[in-house]
């Protein structure tokens, strides 16, 4: 008999045994997903995106499908994990099949065989910006449970990549950091200005956004910052 996976439980023990500081990044991240793939009920595919100033990549991933799905939104500069990483929110896709945030990117999931999908913003360490995605082949496969460990993991990828000190000097370092922070207080920014002004969520204030980027084919946090200097304006 092949043996079971690892509870989520299990596998965050296993985490908490290892030194980040003796284990290469790339290892750590590794284990990460394929732990976070075996564990998490409902995940198929798993990657973590990791954003230096404007260049994303998927710095590790468990399957095909997770890199033709994140390297698409790369191309296109907006999607689910991509805004996951710029806001460090928790972004769920329930279903592929009527998500209406990232339309083309949708499309382009339910042709693969995703189903649902799930993005974590990674908490800011040092320079740490990116996210954790999760992809599930059936729709609305991810519960509150599930996306409340995953967070957990996602803890961990950020831990392991500031303990790394990766990807360039303590100058550079400082400056994506700034240019992070930025970006998401620009976000929110935008978001309240649209709250105010539609009297709706914040989750539906974000949808907005989304909308806007894929419409006009500029990046999220481009969008929030002409939305936020327009405000601006009209109050002086």
């Amino acid at each position: 008999m092949a043996p079971l996976p690892p509870t989520p439980h299990e596998a965050l023990a296993e985490l908490g045994r290892l030194r980040l500081d003796e284990t290469g990044v790339d290892e750590v991240l590794q284990l990460i997903a394929d732990l976070a793939r075996r564990s998490l009920r409902g995940a198929s595919e798993v990657s973590v995106t990791l954003l230096r100033g404007s260049d994303p990549q998927s710095v590790v991933v468990t399957g095909d499908r997770a890199l033709l799905l994140d390297e698409w939104q790369y191309r296109q500069a907006h999607g689910p994990c991509l805004d996951a990483s710029i806001t460090g929110d928790t972004l769920i896709v329930a279903d592929t099949g009527t998500e209406e945030r990232w339309p083309a990117w949708a499309s382009r999931a339910v042709d693969a065989g995703v189903g649902s999908a799930v993005a974590i913003g990674l908490p800011i360490q040092e320079a740490v910006v990116g996210a954790l995605n999760l992809y599930g082949t059936a729709r609305h496969a991810f519960d509150a449970e599930t996306v409340e460990l995953a967070q957990t993991f996602a803890a961990y990828a950020a831990v392991a990549l500031a303990n790394a000190h990766l990807y360039a000097s303590a100058t550079t370092l400082a400056a994506q950091m700034r240019t992070a922070m930025e970006s998401r207080a620009v976000i929110e920014q935008a978001k309240g200005i649209i709250m105010g002004q539609r009297r709706c969520t914040a989750d539906e204030a974000f949808g907005i956004l989304a909308t806007l980027s894929q419409h006009s084919n500029r990046r999220l946090r481009d969008v929030a910052a002409a939305l936020v200097g327009r405000a601006t304006a009209g109050t002086r």
